[in-house]
């Protein structure tokens, strides 16, 4: 029996690549107008920051998500100024990724079916813990939580097995009883079933092509949990 669902947030929870659009096409119409520094040159020069923190950083910290850093790193490859530029980015970035979110459709609806039949809601998600708790309010998702793990709180990321069995840990559960959705075949169900946890992995692109025969059920719409029986039947 499933005792607790343990959701993803980007990607998993709402649209990710389309705010991260919106987010770069204001920083990109900001940097051009207090600037003057064209498109091309900002997306190629805020791709280069991201590898620079990586190099610096490594591939399986939630610091390598900071963006204020990653604006910090641009900037300093542009020759500008930090002050006032770096913050006014950073939260143009944030304050539009937040502006566009919007839940799913169906998951709102579903975690109120869990919480009704006694069970819990947590969330694992890569990423610092500040901005994730803004994302879960901003979705109207926050009353629903009953725990958090995040990539900053467990000191690695996904697909990582300390990530999963710190999940577990907080869940008071056995593995078996846990279930991880998220929208990651490798990071997400790949990472959770390798651990012992059942897995639902959230395909809502007809582009993508994700194996079916990894051991975890794949959905397209939060509406199809809504099914009678549906987690007795993973």
């Amino acid at each position: 029996m499933i005792g607790t669902v343990i959701f993803d947030i980007d990607g998993t929870m709402y649209d990710y690549e389309a705010c991260n659009r919106a987010a770069m096409d204001a920083m990109e119409q900001y940097v051009l107008k207090h600037m003057g520094i064209d498109g091309d040159t900002f997306r190629h020069t805020i791709v280069k920051a991201g590898q620079i923190m990586k190099e610096r950083l490594g591939y399986s910290c939630a610091s390598v998500h900071n963006r204020l850093i990653r604006i910090q790193c641009m900037l300093e490859e542009l020759e500008q100024p930090l002050f006032p530029f770096a913050q006014e980015l950073y939260h143009l970035y944030w304050d539009t990724v937040l502006e566009k979110m919007q839940p799913y459709p169906g998951l709102l609806e579903w975690m109120s079916v869990l919480k009704e039949r006694g069970i819990s809601v947590a969330v694992g998600t890569n990423m610092t813990a500040l901005v994730q708790y803004r994302k879960l309010e901003r979705l109207g998702v926050s009353s629903f939580i009953d725990w958090i793990v995040t990539s900053e709180e467990a000191g690695v990321e996904k697909p990582d097995r300390r990530f999963f069995e710190l999940c577990r840990v907080k869940s008071g559960l056995a593995s078996g009883e846990c279930l991880f959705v998220g929208d990651s075949p490798e990071g997400d169900a790949e990472g959770a079933t390798a651990c012992g946890m059942k897995a639902l992995l959230l395909n809502l692109s007809s582009c993508k092509e994700y194996r079916t025969d990894r051991g975890y059920r794949t959905i397209q719409s939060y509406y199809e949990c809504l099914e009678e029986n549906f987690l007795e039947s993973i």
